[in-house]
C-alpha cells in the first residue's frame, strides 16, 4: 500500500499563497469498528426517528451553508456562484431523500403467491462513501443521506483536495447524529483503498476516474456480499442538428465547457455539428466563449475559475500540445490573473479528425480532459452523428440541439448514455432526476434521484397459512 503522510496543507488553487489549515489523515480501523459498533441501533430505529434526526442536521448546514460555499470556493477554486449552488443543491436533497425513503423502504406484501408474503430491505451495515473534489459536498452527500436512511452507518471519505470544507460539513454532520453513525475518514488513496476494502465494510459509493474504479472494481471481485456503487468520467457530446438556430447550442456548450473550469464528470468534452452548420456554429462559439474569463473565484462576478491542482495545469497542457488536428480556440495557461496566482487556464476547442468503426478512436475520445478543452467533429446525417458519439467508450450525458421532436427521439434511442437532454447543457443535471452512466462512465447503479434502491438488501419472507 503506498505511503501517506499523517498529514498535509492544503492551497486554495485560486490563490497560491494562501495555506489553507492542517488536516490529519484518519486511522481506519477505529472508524469502521465504531461504525459497526453503532450498526445494529441504527437500523433497528424507525424510519421516521432517523429522518427527524436529519432534519436537525439540516438546519445546521442551512445556517451554514455561506461559509461552506466560500469554503468549497477557497478551496477549489470553483466559483462562489457555483459553490452557492452547490449548497443550494445540499439542501434540496434531504427532502428528495426523505421522499425517495418512504417510496422504497416500506416493505410490501405479495398478493399473488400461494403464501402470505412480503419483500423487506434489509440495512446493509457500515457504507464507504468516496467523495471527490469538484463537488466535495454534493455527491457524497447524496449517496450518505440514501445510507443513513435506510439504516447504515457512513464513513465518508472525501477528496484531500477539498478535505477542510469537507471536514467543516461532516462534523456537522456527526454532532446531529448519534456516535459512530457518520464518520470523516480523512486520506488519500491509500485510505480509501484500506477503507473500502476492509470486511466490514459492507457497501462502497466511489465517485472518480474510470482507471481506479476498475481497479476498485477488481480487487473487491471476491467479496460477493459487498456492493459497488461507481460514479466514475465522462466524454460527454453536444449534438448540433442541421435544423437547430446555433445561438442556445452554443451557448450551451461553452457554459457545459468552462463550468467549474471542466471539471466535472458531465462536462462537454466533444462537440458534433451538422456539417452544413459548423461555420456559423464556430462564430456563435467563439462569442460564447469570450463571456468566460478566468479570474478570482471568490469574486461574485466570476464564471471561470481555477483547475484544481499543478498537476492539472501539466494534462491542460500535455493535451494542448500532443492533441492532433486544428486549434479552432488556442487556450493558454494563466499563471497570474490580476495580480493573484493560482491554476488559470483558457478555454480550447480542437478540430479532430473522424475515424471508423474499424479503427481505433481518436486518443481524445479516450480520455477525460477533467479541463475547459473540447473536440469538434462534423457529421453528414444523424447515422454519421450517431457513429462519431458511440466511438468513445464513455456514456454519461448527451446534449441534442434540434428543432424537431422526431430527431430528438430518433437520436436518443440509439446514443450509449445514460442521460440524454434536449436543449440543454450537458451540465444540467438536476437532483430530481438519476444520474448515472454506461460504459467506462459507470456500473448502473445510477446516482441522484432513486439511488437508495442500491444501498439495502431484498428479503423475501413468507409464512405458512395459519402460521400465526
Amino acid at each position: 500500500m503506498a505511503h501517506e503522510p499523517d498529514s498535509w496543507n492544503n492551497r486554495s488553487p485560486g490563490n497560491l499563497d494562501l495555506e489553507l489549515g492542517r488536516i490529519d489523515r484518519s486511522p481506519v480501523e477505529p472508524a469502521v469498528q465504531a461504525a459497526q459498533a453503532a450498526s445494529r441501533d441504527w437500523a433497528r430505529r424507525p424510519l421516521t426517528e432517523r429522518v427527524q434526526l436529519l432534519r436537525q442536521v439540516h438546519a445546521v448546514l442551512a445556517s451554514d451553508q455561506e461559509e461552506l460555499a466560500r469554503g468549497i470556493s477557497l478551496e477549489t477554486g470553483k466559483p462562489l456562484r457555483e459553490a452557492r449552488g452547490e449548497l443550494t443543491a445540499v439542501l434540496a436533497k434531504f427532502e428528495l431523500s426523505f421522499a425517495d425513503a418512504e417510496l422504497h423502504l416500506p416493505d410490501h406484501s405479495v398478493q399473488d403467491g400461494p403464501h402470505p408474503a412480503w419483500v423487506r430491505r434489509r440495512a446493509r451495515g457500515p457504507a464507504a462513501v468516496v467523495g471527490p473534489f469538484n463537488f466535495p459536498l454534493h455527491l457524497g452527500h447524496g449517496a450518505s443521506l440514501a445510507h443513513l436512511l435506510a439504516g447504515n452507518p457512513v464513513l465518508f471519505k472525501p477528496s484531500p483536495l477539498a478535505a477542510a470544507v469537507a471536514g467543516r460539513y461532516g462534523r456537522a454532520m456527526e454532532a446531529g447524529l448519534p456516535p459512530g453513525v457518520f464518520q470523516t475518514v480523512q486520506g488519500g488513496a491509500a485510505t480509501s483503498g484500506e477503507l473500502c476494502l476492509h470486511r466490514l465494510v459492507r457497501s462502497v459509493c466511489f465517485t472518480g476516474s474510470a482507471a481506479v474504479g476498475r481497479q476498485l472494481a477488481a480487487a473487491l471481485a471476491t467479496d460477493l456480499s459487498k456492493d459497488l456503487a461507481l460514479e466514475l468520467g465522462g466524454k460527454n457530446a453536444v449534438i448540433v442538428c442541421e435544423d437547430d438556430p446555433l445561438v442556445s447550442a452554443a451557448q450551451a456548450v461553452a457554459e457545459g465547457m468552462c463550468l467549474t473550469a471542466g471539471q466535472r464528470c458531465n462536462a462537454t468534452s466533444r462537440i458534433l455539428v451538422a456539417r452544413s452548420r459548423a461555420g456559423a456554429f464556430l462564430e456563435s462559439l467563439g462569442e460564447a466563449l469570450r463571456a468566460f474569463v478566468p479570474d478570482n473565484p471568490l469574486l461574485e462576478t466570476t464564471r471561470l475559475g481555477a483547475l484544481i491542482s499543478a498537476s492539472a495545469v501539466e494534462r491542460y497542457q500535455r493535451l494542448q500540445d500532443s492533441l492532433a488536428g486544428e486549434w479552432l480556440v488556442r487556450g493558454e495557461v494563466r499563471p497570474e490573473v490580476n495580480g493573484q496566482r493560482g491554476y488559470y487556464v483558457t478555454p480550447s476547442v480542437v478540430q479532430i479528425s473522424a475515424r471508423g468503426s474499424d479503427t481505433p478512436p481518436h486518443p481524445f475520445l479516450t480520455e477525460e480532459a477533467f479541463c475547459p478543452i473540447a473536440s469538434f467533429e462534423e457529421f453528414d446525417d444523424l447515422d454519421d452523428a450517431l457513429r462519431l458519439h458511440n466511438l468513445a467508450p464513455f456514456g454519461l450525458t448527451c446534449s441534442i440541439f434540434t428543432s424537431q421532436a422526431s430527431t430528438f427521439w430518433r437520436l436518443a434511442d440509439e446514443l450509449a448514455v445514460g442521460n440524454v437532454y434536449a436543449n440543454l447543457p450537458t451540465t444540467f443535471s438536476p437532483s430530481t432526476l438519476p444520474f448515472g452512466g454506461w460504459g467506462d462512465s459507470g456500473n448502473r447503479r445510477p446516482g441522484g434521484r432513486g439511488f437508495i434502491r442500491f444501498v439495502t438488501d431484498e428479503q423475501a419472507v413468507q409464512l405458512a397459512k395459519g402460521s400465526w
